[in-house]
């Protein structure tokens, strides 16, 4: 992974830790509702959160939100996903968003190989 992409995820990072601790500092309802709306969403039920991380991830590469697909990498691997469940998740997303997909597919590869070496 060259430097440009580790700082491009990093800054990915970065930037949602800065944004919730001023939206929590602040006091804000929404985000904090939000949160919880994440909770109950990525919690265990008939479906495992793993399961849920890579719909989510399918998901993010198909509306191309960059962000989101480091967050649920992340979050799958957390939940024990293997790398292999994570390409299937990723290939998935390609099926459903078809060309333009790709693209955000190899942000998801470059946030695969990331974690893969932290």
């Amino acid at each position: 992974m060259d430097k440009v992409d580790k700082d491009k995820i990093e800054k990915i990072i970065s930037d949602r830790e800065k944004a919730q601790h001023i939206f929590l500092s602040k006091g804000s309802k929404v985000y904090k509702s939000f949160l919880d709306l994440e909770r109950g969403a990525f919690s265990d039920g008939e479906l495992k959160k793993v399961y849920k991380e890579l719909i989510a991830l399918g998901i993010s590469i198909v509306i191309n939100c960059e962000s989101c697909i480091e967050w649920h990498s992340k979050e799958a691997l957390k939940s024990g996903a293997t790398e292999q469940q994570i390409i299937e998740a990723i290939e998935v997303g390609i099926e459903m968003g078809g060309g333009p997909a790709t693209v955000s597919s190899r942000f998801a590869l470059k946030v695969l190989e990331y974690y893969r070496n932290s």
